[in-house]
């Protein structure tokens, strides 16, 4: 489990999630995604999704290292 408590790619994935804002491409407006989600839905409909690549995609300890439900949010969004 020590691999597990220090791996840098879920840092962002598992404890307090980071925050990052975008604009809407479609209508301007500013988008928050936290680190946590796979995407958001901007008030005008547009989806915009989390561009940062997540170790949950290739990781064989994915699972266990940031939880079944975080494991399971982002391996559905992809």
């Amino acid at each position: 489990m020590a691999i597990m408590s220090g791996c840098p790619g879920a840092a962002s994935l598992r404890g307090t999630p980071t925050l990052t804002e975008k604009i809407c491409p479609e209508c301007g407006r500013e988008i928050e995604i936290f680190s946590t989600d796979a995407y958001v839905e901007c008030e005008c409909g547009f989806i915009a999704y989390n561009e940062v690549q997540s170790c949950v995609n290739w990781c064989k300890h994915a699972r266990e290292c940031v939880g079944e439900e975080i494991y399971n949010r982002l391996k559905s969004a992809s």
